[in-house]
């Protein structure tokens, strides 16, 4: 089950989003997110978070269809995307998809990014999408496809990644350990319309930056 949540960061031109949503998707917002899901058409199975972001409005219209919205304090140890993800985790998702999670402030993003290691971990796929920028957790292995050209950087997350290959770009890597704190594997290219990054242990954030974002949101890109 694939599961997508929506936080209050930063979107772009909403119309990019409209292809991601498929019938079956479990849908949470995280707060503000709401206000997004609104503008989208999208109906979501579960709002949470303190509230203070979304539109009187929004919050209004949701509650009129039966969405259940659950209000947490402000003052709380996780995040409002921490909380959602747990929530996704307990839905039994083997896929998360996050929209909104990119951008505005760097502690947010990197907060984003990081709850994913461990249920990265635990084989479940981690995606973080915007217009520009397609952010993969990958523990095992991904077939990546863009096009010739697109940008590529792999970051490692955890303090070591081992058996790191990638193949199909203009660097290719053969069996390379990552170390978070020696992050030289950026800016590499896609040699041709998909490349393969595979990993034994540990957890690479993997950055595909389009080059064409005049196309629609690209399917197919595989996680295992």
């Amino acid at each position: 089950m694939r599961s997508i949540i929506l936080a209050n960061g930063e979107y772009g031109d909403i119309n990019w989003y409209s292809g991601l949503f498929r019938d079956g998707d479990y849908i949470i917002c995280a707060d503000g997110g709401a206000n997004y899901a609104f503008k989208l058409g999208v109906m979501p199975a579960i709002i949470i978070g303190d509230m203070d972001s979304i539109y009187p409005e929004v919050k209004k219209h949701f509650f009129n269809k039966g969405v259940e919205m659950k209000q947490y304090p402000r003052r709380k140890d996780l995040t409002d995307t921490q909380i959602a993800l747990t929530l996704a985790e307990e839905a039994g998702s083997d896929e998360i998809l996050f929209i909104g999670t990119l951008g505005k402030r760097l502690d947010h993003t990197l907060s984003n990014i990081y709850c994913g290691i461990e249920p990265a971990q635990r084989n479940i796929q981690i995606i973080h999408f915007s217009p520009d920028c397609t952010i993969y957790l990958v523990s095992k292995g991904l077939e990546i496809r863009g096009e010739k050209g697109d940008i590529v950087s792999v970051i490692s997350l955890t303090e070591e990644t081992s058996g790191v290959c990638l193949q199909g770009f203009e660097y290719p890597l053969d069996n390379v350990v990552l170390k978070n704190s020696q992050p030289f594997a950026v800016s590499n290219i896609l040699a041709h319309d998909k490349g393969e990054v595979k990993v034994k242990e540990g957890v690479l954030a993997v950055f595909l930056y389009k080059q064409k974002l005049d196309a629609e949101p690209a399917e197919g890109n595989r996680h295992r």
